[in-house]
């Protein structure tokens, strides 16, 4: 009975958790703050298809998990005032999958497909006449005697998104009409980001929390709001119910967030490689097993952080950490002076 209990707890806290997350998600492209080119050019085709009374063209959203891809898909149908449906790559499994929403679709929909590049490609044909001709064809009966009837759907808008972009097949991708990548943010847009999320969460902020918060937050939307609820909760418990500069650092340090946004396994991960194989080089599996996790989320979700504040290099022969991740860690260099880095 207990843990029918705490099930039932669990779902429910993950309830209130996804409902949080949904109300800081902007509704409208105004609401949507940074990557300033895509707005005013997704901007100026939604203006086009309203105008025209036309379904938008199909669009494609590639870039790091975290950095608004969802929030489009979901602002795309709300300024449209269209049907939205929500699938994701690894969910369609037949084609019946494919056949069974797409004959659902209403009219000028929005079809939005998470983590496309996991779609299986046996299942990416199903897509081509749909996405040109908006027609589905079906075979029924096997053999000599099967047949193809074609179905014919309303025009709607595949919104697809991507953390790996080049895992797509040529033919898929230049279906999509409309395509854009999604860069890291800047520690400015993102902390005008964490201050509309406090407005949000009913939080009192000072702008040198929000910064301190953004500065630390990877460059990355998700990440960021993610951490002003943990600090919410520590101001809540330890400090004095506002979020300032102060107490944004004693709060991401008992969280264990460096200056420089990296978390306990980010370290782990460089100082493995530093330490255990001496900087590297050191294969992704490897790598994984010493630090025990996936080698696709060290290298969906840690490796392109670390690359890209220059702690870590790919070489042919491996991962190699910088002088800069052994200056972080306070390690000599192999070779080096023995004496630490301050």
């Amino acid at each position: 009975m207990m843990d029918h209990v705490r099930l039932q707890d669990a779902a429910a806290g993950s309830d209130e958790e996804l409902a949080i997350e949904t109300s800081l998600r902007p509704r409208r492209l105004d609401d949507f703050v940074g990557q300033d080119a895509v707005r005013e050019q997704l901007a100026v085709a939604l203006d086009a298809a309203k105008g025209r009374g036309e379904a938008l063209d199909h669009v494609l959203l590639s870039g790091p998990p975290g950095l608004g891809k969802t929030s489009l898909a979901n602002i795309v149908a709300e300024e449209l005032d269209a049907p939205f449906v929500l699938t994701a790559g690894p969910a369609l499994e037949r084609k019946g999958d494919v056949a069974a929403l797409l004959t659902a679709l209403e009219p000028g929909s929005v079809f939005f497909v998470d983590e496309l590049h996991r779609l299986p490609r046996a299942l990416e044909e199903a897509f081509y006449p749909a996405m040109e001709d908006f027609q589905l064809p079906i075979t029924i009966g096997q053999g000599p005697g099967a047949r193809v009837v074609t179905i014919d759907l309303p025009r709607f808008t595949l919104v697809g998104a991507t953390t790996r972009s080049g895992l797509l097949s040529t033919p898929l991708r230049d279906r999509f009409g409309i395509q854009f990548r999604l860069d890291p943010y800047g520690a400015d847009e993102l902390a005008r980001i964490v201050e509309r999320s406090a407005s949000i969460l009913g939080v009192e902020i000072a702008p040198s929390g929000a910064y301190a918060i953004a500065s630390r937050s990877r460059g990355t939307p998700r990440v960021a709001n993610r951490l002003l609820k943990r600090v919410r909760d520590w101001v809540q418990v330890r400090g004095e119910g506002v979020i300032d500069d102060a107490a944004a650092a004693k709060a991401l340090e008992h969280l264990e967030i460096d200056k420089e946004g990296l978390d306990r396994l980010d370290r782990e991960v460089l100082r493995t490689i530093c330490e255990l194989f001496a900087g590297g080089p050191v294969g992704l599996s490897t790598l994984a097993a010493a630090v025990g996790e996936e080698s696709d989320t060290l290298e969906d979700v840690y490796e392109p952080y670390l690359l890209q504040r220059g702690f870590l290099q790919r070489t042919p022969r491996g991962r190699v950490a910088t002088a800069r991740a052994f200056r972080h860690l306070n390690l000599a260099t192999p070779g080096g002076s023995a004496e630490l880095f301050d």
